[in-house]
């Protein structure tokens, strides 16, 4: 049992020492990228379940296949989350030793001056006519910026041990500390945040933020229930869109109003223009102007003279030309038997054009604004299906209902602004209007000015990592042995240096410092100058 105990202990030990290690880190960094790659390519059904049905229309073998492997759900698969996890895991493990070790260092002297400085990669020497003091000054003065110790040796000489970059390091531990607060961040925000999606028609129609039932699609953290969701109401008043003559949207602008706080009680509303790229930040959430459609207006005269005007969102087909296609449906007024009210249900469907264009007989758009706005519609009248439990899309009805025969076309037209279709039974349906609608994100995340402030200090960090360098250099002062005589050299200084990392231009800063300190360089103060005899050495 204890042999058992101590090679489990030991399996344990070098499997964490694993985990914890730089190169496992970036590995499994690689890997979060790599697998986030099928979350970007391969439709998502928290971002949008219609294309994801389309996928699975035109790829019928491979899209249960990638199904099963969590494809359509990758941000939130299991595996996914595993690579995640033992990466913050593994940035951990190695960056607390890593701040230990860094900690150690700071605090320690720079290393004592090497035995033979001439095995350096960076050497010079040189003997002068000058005496130690005068030497080690000019060498203090010099080297007043680096981290040194001054040591006295055991031949009667001197020697300074310096060394510089020590913010290198700190810019490599704030990159991995940033980079771990990134990823706590991002996950934060998963667990607190929420968005959703909702049209609203540019015609003074508006949306307040009370509930998820407000939403035409919701996306909710783990922990957001939807019952406390930030107060707020927007309207939505005009949508104006420029195009360029090639049909290339220019711009897109939204004149919208808001109420937020003591708007909401006293009902005062706040005006705000929303561009793409240019939110609104309101209530702590986030009102991104995110797509655009068209909504045709038909009014329907009834025999008895009643009217109905409905209007509602068309899907766009084509967003190059906005061709669009939907249906509006209606329900017949003053009839209070469900049966009768069943039978007599209307739907206009079809498609919308905003500049028409025909393929012979079949409608098409030849450009996305509105110079000649057509509809080729079919109107359907019988069960629409609205009552029987079942969800059914805004922008269709119910095929079923038609292939059982509760649902029959009763008029097929292409109507232009203004024009109207009589029905068999005296009913009018008129082509009268057109407005936008504007798709707006609303998007919550507390974490966002974290994920901002962890992502400036990866690059703060990453860049001084990059651009600054770790170096030591040593000087030795050791008093000529050679015998006074009038004129004689007094002293020799030997200069080493050493690069801790792998980056050019050490040997040019080196070079420089030694020039000075030898007293080769160019203008010296008085106190600091020191003329170079006859004997030097270099190598650099």
């Amino acid at each position: 049992m204890p042999g058992f105990l101590k090679s489990t202990l030991a399996f344990l030990r070098n499997t964490w020492r694993g985990l914890t290690s730089m190169r496992t880190a970036l590995v499994l960094l690689f890997l979060l990228a790599l697998a986030s790659l099928p979350g970007a390519l391969i439709p998502q059904r928290s971002l949008n379940q219609s294309e994801v049905d389309r996928y699975f229309g035109d790829y019928p073998t491979l899209a249960p296949i990638l199904d099963k492997l969590g494809a359509f759900e990758v941000f939130s698969s299991v595996w996914f989350a595993s690579i995640y996890v033992l990466l913050f895991i593994s940035l951990i493990g190695c960056l607390l030793p890593r701040c230990w070790e860094y900690y150690k260092q700071w605090r320690s002297k720079p290393v004592r001056t090497p035995r033979n400085l001439a095995r350096m990669p960076h050497y010079e020497k040189a003997t002068l006519d000058a005496s130690v003091d005068e030497v080690m000054t000019s060498a203090r003065k010099r080297l007043r910026r680096w981290r040194m110790v001054e040591r006295e040796e055991a031949d009667g000489g001197r020697s300074i041990s310096a060394e510089r970059g020590f913010l290198r390091e700190i810019g490599n531990l704030v990159f991995h500390f940033a980079l771990v607060g990134m990823l706590i961040s991002v996950a934060g925000g998963k667990l607190y945040g929420y968005e959703g999606q909702v049209i609203v028609v540019a015609n003074g129609s508006e949306f307040c933020n009370a509930g998820t039932y407000n939403y035409d699609s919701f996306r909710a953290g783990l922990t957001v229930d939807g019952t406390q969701l930030n107060p707020f109401c927007v309207r939505v008043n005009d949508f104006d869109v420029q195009y360029l003559p090639t049909g290339q949207v220019e711009s897109f602008r939204v004149d919208m109003q808001y109420q937020v706080d003591d708007d909401l009680d006293t009902n005062t509303w706040q005006p705000y223009l929303l561009q793409v790229n240019h939110p609104l930040r309101i209530a702590g959430d986030r009102v991104y102007l995110t797509g655009n459609g068209y909504a045709p207006q038909f009014t329907v005269t009834f025999p008895d003279g009643q009217q109905r005007t409905g209007i509602i969102q068309w899907q766009p087909v084509s967003v190059q030309t906005m061709l669009s296609q939907g249906a509006t449906k209606f329900d017949p007024p003053g009839v209070q038997d469900d049966v009768q009210r069943r039978q007599k249900q209307l739907a206009i469907t079809g498609l919308f054009a905003p500049t028409a264009a025909f393929d012979g007989k079949v409608l098409s758009s030849g450009f996305p604004d509105l110079l000649d706005p057509t509809v080729a519609v079919d109107v359907l009248r019988g069960d629409l299906g609205l009552d029987s439990g079942r969800g059914q899309s805004i922008f269709g009805v119910d095929q079923s209902m038609v292939d059982q025969g509760r649902l029959e076309r009763v008029a097929r037209e292409n109507l232009r602004l203004g024009e109207d279709i009589t029905l068999d039974d005296g009913t009018k349906v008129r082509f009268d209007a057109v407005k936008r609608w504007a798709n707006l994100q609303v998007s919550h995340d507390p974490f966002q000015p974290w994920v901002l402030g962890f992502a400036i200090a990866i690059i703060f960090g990453i860049g001084t990592s990059l651009t600054i360098k770790r170096r030591r250099v040593w000087v030795r002062v050791v008093p000529n042995p050679e015998p006074d005589e009038p004129g004689s050299a007094r002293t020799v200084v030997e200069v080493g240096g050493l690069a801790r990392t792998d980056q050019a231009g050490y040997g040019e800063e080196f070079t420089r410092l030694a020039a000075d300190l030898l007293g080769t360089g160019v203008d010296h103060s008085p106190e600091s100058r020191a003329v170079a005899g006859p004997a030097r050495e270099r190598k650099s």
